[in-house]
């Protein structure tokens, strides 16, 4: 039999006698690996099985015992347990709360959860930008997540700040569309409809463009200026 498996093994695979051999013991090692998660789950849900008969024999007892059950006597999720980690108070008490527009990608870096990379890339949008007015803009950072972001705003000061805006009336267009909330061919519309009527003398006259919504025109007004 073993000699009918080794001529197969040579005649439709190729393989030697010697690879015929090591494949056949590595037979059952696959079969073990394909059954192990099987055999795995099958031994939680036993488990799980034993325990849950377990716990109706507790409530039964205190049944007949005319006990009133008011909770689980088995331990169960306690949303106390999630009380927020107490890790950032600790270091908070020895740093001062600088504003957020002084901090660098390097003092960044004392927040849970950001590292040099999202420090920079957190840096560079909000120079892109020209500030932020809202936290709020934090999340549009690639790689900022929620959580992240309120533990940032526990260790620095939040002043809506917005040091450069663009001279909508004067700016060219690669200028223009180099702002992170305006696109090249949204740039050109703007500068094709200050060209043909004149200059924008408020937010209102971005609205006389159709195509825009209001609330895109709301999102790219404050790094405007107008004069």
């Amino acid at each position: 039999m073993t000699d009918r498996f080794f001529y197969w093994m040579k005649s439709y695979l190729g393989f030697s006698r010697k690879e015929s051999r090591g494949f056949l013991l590595l037979i059952p090692v696959l079969l073990l690996s394909g059954l192990s998660p099987s055999l795995v789950r099958f031994y939680k849900n036993r488990q799980a099985e034993q325990n849950f008969a377990h716990y109706l024999g507790q409530l039964d007892s205190l049944g007949k015992l005319e006990v009133q059950l008011v909770s689980s006597p088995y331990p169960t999720f306690n949303p106390q347990d999630t009380a927020k980690n107490t890790r950032n108070q600790k270091q908070l008490e020895n740093l001062n709360r600088i504003p957020f527009a002084e901090a660098d990608s390097i003092t960044l870096q004392i927040v849970p959860g950001i590292g040099q990379a999202t420090a920079g890339r957190i840096i560079k949008y909000r120079e892109n930008l020209g500030g932020f007015h809202s936290q709020g803009q934090l999340l549009e950072v690639f790689g900022v997540k929620e959580e992240t972001a309120v533990s940032l705003w526990e260790f620095f000061e939040f002043e809506p700040l917005i040091f450069r805006k663009i001279p909508i009336n004067s700016v060219a267009l690669e200028d223009l569309s180099a702002h992170p909330y305006i696109s090249y061919g949204e740039a050109k519309v703007l500068l094709a409809y200050r060209n043909q009527h004149g200059k924008f003398l408020s937010e209102a006259d971005l609205l006389k463009i159709k195509i825009f919504k209001s609330e895109w025109v709301e999102k790219i007004s404050p790094y405007l200026n107008f004069d």
